[in-house]
């Protein structure tokens, strides 16, 4: 088992670079960062799951397997037929340095997200089948609810310094840091939704595996 468990994280590890690889080739062939439309979108939301899943909970098999699920759901909506993988030329707006910058934190966050809904998920099936002869989910589902937690934490700072960082590129650009346009107005409520998630552990009540797992998915 042990063989088996090395020979599969060898091989995520060569497709995590592999993705690695892709993406800085279409960086030098665009000649820009490669987050520019909704398939190139799509790419980097799946490297980052695939970041997150390898860099930082690759000693849980389970949260790695969640990130490569997930990173697999996002190559996949990116290859869908709406999907235009064709590389083009940057809009003016876009032509600055805060493209690196800006939607690279923001944008990372959305797998840091997406991976912890998905363990999520999967800990609310672990509640459905936990038994008192299967004690051992217990700790199973603390374990993952910890990893969770963590993965909320990193995507909600990221989202939040990203979207500061977005206030400074448009008062660059339209010379105003806030218009409460739909960008805007729905990145200020995934903050605000993903707060009132992570702080849920200071009312009491609510202060549960089940808890943070159900909001994770709902958020």
């Amino acid at each position: 088992a042990e063989k088996i468990t090395k020979f599969f994280l060898v091989i995520s590890f060569i497709l995590f670079a592999a993705h690695t690889f892709g993406m800085g080739l279409r960086w030098v062939v665009a000649g820009h960062a490669p987050w520019t439309n909704a398939y190139e979108s799509m790419l980097y939301i799946s490297w980052s799951t695939m970041f997150a899943a390898v860099v930082f909970f690759r000693k849980s098999l389970l949260a790695l397997s969640s990130g490569i699920i997930m990173a697999g759901v996002f190559m996949f909506t990116a290859h869908l037929t709406g999907m235009d993988p064709q590389i083009t030329t940057l809009v003016p707006v876009l032509n600055s340095y805060w493209l690196t910058i800006h939607v690279s934190i923001l944008t990372a966050s959305y797998g840091f997200f997406g991976l912890s809904a998905f363990i999520a998920f999967i800990t609310l099936i672990l509640f459905i089948f936990r038994t008192p002869e299967r004690k051992h989910f217990n700790d199973i589902i603390r374990h993952i609810s910890a990893i969770n937690e963590i993965s909320l934490i990193i995507g909600i700072s990221l989202i939040t310094i990203g979207n500061f960082l977005g206030g400074v590129w448009a008062n660059e650009s339209w010379g105003r840091y806030w218009g409460w346009d739909p960008k805007e107005t729905w990145a200020y409520i995934s903050i605000v939704v993903y707060a009132l998630i992570l702080h849920m552990r200071f009312v009491k009540k609510l202060n549960t595996p089940f808890a943070l797992s159900a909001g994770s998915v709902l958020a």
